[in-house]
């Protein structure tokens, strides 16, 4: 079942991010036609995120409780829905119906710790960093093929590309329903498992390790709303750049994203620790960060996304293993869901704090406080590096003793 569940978990990510990536980097002009500011560009996108942060743990322990199936049939049924009210705002150039779309998206954005609970339940040790990373390769795969979909048929009609996602999102939950078995009932046996208590969520969230790796989701999502918020901005602002050429530079993101994620990141699991696979894709945030913020040429700009996205590569996969090794096989998509709401609370504050950096003191100025949480982030990383060599994670130590 391991073989079967690992390529659906591939396809579902694939097609979702597919669709997030036809109409994210087209976002900005979206709002720019509707009489919004970078700062409302900001909002909207925080807005998602919060509604986001708030629901994906409850339905991770959803997921723990009633399977992982039920609550990824549930998230694709919000998005379909979701790009649908999104393609209505894109026809009547109505801002607040937008604002609406990504709140329903949000409220419903679940299925990806769902799928990383489903590829924890199937997996174990060192393979998880690679079935982690297969879902990272399909995270990236569709921000390679969304971005560019989405700028190829915005000519088309201005509601075509929700409407593309909205499409695509309907197959996806086609496909999950049919096909996809579930991976939680293969374990748990009668799917009865009670809902994880707040004392046992409490209890494992003050483990050192675990909210290392919620700190560094944070951070890390912190720098990559940047590039949802003001890299196409900033393209425009500098280089002219229209929405076309904007969808093939956040193809290149996603390429470079699947490049590592497409297979280079089992190989490196399972020849580093992964706190060393870590460090380097905060340094390669880092590193991408500062070059875009001080890009004014094609080529820098190329290179700056370019490190961004490889960091990503290494750093998302990586973080979802980490916090996977260091819940109990009940907790996963708890543990899973809380690791992913950092990263929400994160695309809440960085948009609004991005637009407003762009708005008030120009385009470097979002890239540059990216490049700061991204040092942050290598700290908390390296720290954390140090505390895994003295005291392995929960699932190494019961290898171990096995």
């Amino acid at each position: 079942m391991k073989s079967r569940v690992l390529f659906f978990v591939f396809a579902t990510v694939l097609l979702d991010m597919v669709g997030f990536g036809i109409v994210i980097p087209l976002l900005p002009f979206y709002v720019q036609s509707m009489g919004g500011s970078a700062e409302v560009i900001g909002l909207l996108l925080g807005t998602f995120a919060f509604t986001q942060m708030i629901a994906t743990p409850i339905l991770g322990r959803l997921s723990d409780r009633y399977g992982r199936r039920p609550i990824i049939l549930a998230s694709l049924l919000g998005n379909t829905i979701a790009m649908g009210i999104f393609a209505i705002a894109a026809e009547q150039a109505w801002l607040p119906l937008l604002f609406l779309s990504r709140i329903l998206a949000g409220a419903t954005a679940g299925n990806l710790s769902a799928c990383q609970a489903a590829v924890a339940d199937v997996t174990s040790g060192a393979e998880r960093a690679a079935g982690m990373g297969r879902i990272g390769a399909g995270i990236g795969l569709g921000m390679v093929i969304g971005p560019v979909l989405g700028s190829a048929i915005s000519h088309l009609h201005p509601n075509a590309p929700p409407l593309a996602a909205s499409l695509l999102a309907f197959i996806d939950l086609l496909g999950v329903y049919c096909l996809m078995p579930e991976t939680r009932a293969a374990i748990v046996g009668d799917g009865t498992t009670p809902l994880a208590s707040p004392r046992t969520l409490r209890s494992v969230i003050t483990d050192p390790a675990i909210l290392a790796v919620m700190a560094i989701y944070f951070l890390t999502f912190i720098c990559m709303t940047n590039v949802q918020v003001s890299l196409a901005l900033l393209a425009g602002a500098r280089l002219g750049w229209t929405a076309t050429e904007v969808g093939h530079l956040f193809g290149l993101y996603g390429l470079m994203a699947l490049l590592v994620q497409g297979g280079a990141i089992g190989k490196l699991s399972r020849r580093f620790p992964s706190t060393n696979v870590l460090v380097g894709g905060t340094i390669a945030i880092g590193l991408g960060m500062a070059t875009i913020g001080v890009a004014h040429s094609r080529a820098l700009l190329l290179i700056g996304v370019a490190l961004a996205g490889l960091g990503a590569g290494l750093t998302n996969p990586t973080l979802a293993s980490l916090a996977s090794q260091h819940a109990g096989m009940a907790q996963q998509g708890a543990i899973l869901g809380l690791a992913q709401s950092a990263g929400g609370a994160a695309r809440t504050v960085g948009p609004v704090w991005s637009g407003f950096l762009y708005a008030r003191l120009g385009a470097a100025a979002p890239f540059l406080s990216g490049f700061i949480a991204a040092m942050f982030s290598l700290a908390v990383a390296l720290a954390l590096r140090r505390r895994t060599l003295r005291v392995p994670p929960p699932s190494e130590q019961a290898v171990v003793r096995s």
